[in-house]
């Protein structure tokens, strides 16, 4: 008969688990699974994410316009997006890391209509010439940037 590291025999009906054991077994791997499962990317969070950024680069755009006194714009295509300002009569890309031309990531796309751009111009109070709509998709996800006349930027 076997014997323990202790020194003890033991029978047969102890040489398994238990419920006890089993239990705190399955509860661990419950607990793991749902930490896996809440650390997985939502599937429209990169669209969101895109026109939350989208939204902040129009907002910085507005506010270097009313900071410089020019006006200043964002030119949206289907693919991403380009921060413009006017310097000597014509219209020219920033310069920079910050206002750079941006892609959007595989898969997401902008809804431009039929001109194939949606451009959004900031005057020197920050006030927009003609109110946009921007929506970004991605598969059956779909995120809206609004620009009224006042110059405010909202996602939903």
């Amino acid at each position: 008969m076997p014997i323990s590291a202790t020194g003890n025999k033991r029978s047969l009906r102890d040489a398994g688990f238990t419920l006890i054991e089993l239990m705190v077994v399955l509860v661990i791997l419950g607990l793991a699974s749902a930490a896996v499962v809440l650390a997985m990317p939502d599937p429209g969070g990169r669209v969101r994410d895109e026109g939350e950024r989208l939204a902040a680069r129009a907002l910085a755009v507005r506010d270097d316009a009313i900071l410089e006194g020019r006006s200043t714009r964002i030119v949206v295509e289907s693919g991403g997006y380009t921060a413009e300002r006017r310097l000597r009569g014509r219209w020219q890309p920033y310069g920079g890391k910050g206002f750079g031309t941006v892609a959007f990531p595989a898969g997401v796309a902008a809804a431009t209509g039929e001109t194939g751009r949606v451009v959004v111009t900031f005057d020197a109070t920050g006030a927009v010439a003609e109110p946009a709509a921007i929506d970004l998709s991605k598969d059956a996800v779909r995120v809206r940037i609004d620009i009224p006349a006042n110059g405010a930027v909202r996602v939903t």
